[in-house]
């Protein structure tokens, strides 16, 4: 019986995703499954994974619907063990990723969800271009008694089953591909810490990420980011939650004087993400919510 399953969605990366996979299946774990969850517009990456195809932990599943946060959901729902492991297809994992994983959750019984680090790939050090990354120095919780802020990268991060059937799953309005573009993870984080969970940031459990952005790139990664914060925190400002604003004000304070100390400093233009925060925010006004499981309603629920 599968002790952990382990979720990757792609979409037209199959230079990247066969080694994403096969980082996984050479897990030193004795007892877990890998699902990709593929939405790419030709059968390129499916031709990429296709050597795996004899390996019983593994399974290929391609599905029409685009959007981050449904793959996330869709996976979860053909999965089975009690905990559920996360990486993107343009990250490696080493050989003890998932016994990380499972130690993590058995020595914190109170923990319901974790980060781990997401760290630049060696070989892409002095690489042109932006490779995002998530440092976490010390172990830490956050949560009720512990404190909390919005911090993770969802390369890299697991939750417990149970934590999806107590708060419902990912918001399909939000991650990439969706309508507001990113946050998923930021979003789901915030809720389970309003449902009274636990999360870990855990510096012992990390990937490698390859997902270099050239400059060129980097300002369009910055709006996608940008439109999903605003989207995410104001839904729970419209939810009435002072926390939420708090958070939100806080974000664009630091990065506000950021943009002003920038020219003296030297450091890459803020507005691109101030700006569509703004933008993302007012989008997702168009959104109905379910104030209960604090979830976008579909677009079509808006009507009448």
């Amino acid at each position: 019986m599968n002790r952990i399953s382990v979720v990757i969605c792609t979409r037209d990366r199959p230079d990247l995703i066969g080694n994403a996979v096969e980082s996984v299946l050479n897990n030193d774990h004795d007892a877990f499954e890998l699902v990709v969850i593929d939405q790419s517009r030709d059968d390129a990456s499916a031709r990429a994974v296709a050597r795996f195809s004899d390996d019983s932990r593994f399974r290929f599943l391609h599905i029409d619907r685009v959007g981050l946060s449904h793959a996330y959901n869709f996976g979860i729902s053909q999965t089975s063990a009690a905990i559920v492991a996360f990486t993107d297809d343009d990250c490696t994992a080493p050989a003890g990723w998932l016994s990380a994983i499972e130690r993590s959750f058995a020595v914190h019984s109170d923990v319901a969800m974790l980060y781990g680090q997401t760290l630049a790939a060696p070989e892409l050090k002095d690489a042109p271009g932006v490779l995002p990354a998530l440092p976490i120095h010390e172990e830490e919780k956050l949560g009720r008694g512990y404190g909390f802020r919005v911090y993770g990268m969802g390369a890299n991060f697991a939750l417990r089953r149970s934590l999806v059937d107590l708060i419902g799953g990912f918001d399909e309005a939000l991650g990439g591909g969706g309508p507001l573009r990113s946050s998923q993870d930021f979003d789901f984080q915030f809720r389970a810490y309003r449902a009274d969970a636990i999360c870990l940031l855990a510096p012992d459990i990390w990937v490698h990420h390859y997902g270099i952005r050239d400059e060129q790139a980097w300002p369009a990664t910055l709006v996608a980011y940008g439109v999903g914060d605003g989207a995410f925190y104001f839904k729970h400002v419209r939810c009435g939650d002072l926390l939420a604003l708090r958070l939100l004000l806080a974000r664009l304070g630091r990065l506000t004087l950021a943009q002003l100390l920038g020219p003296i400093r030297k450091r890459p233009s803020q507005w691109p993400y101030l700006r569509s925060c703004v933008k993302g925010a007012i989008a997702g006004m168009h959104y109905r919510i379910d104030r209960k499981k604090r979830i976008y309603l579909p677009a079509e629920s808006t009507r009448g």
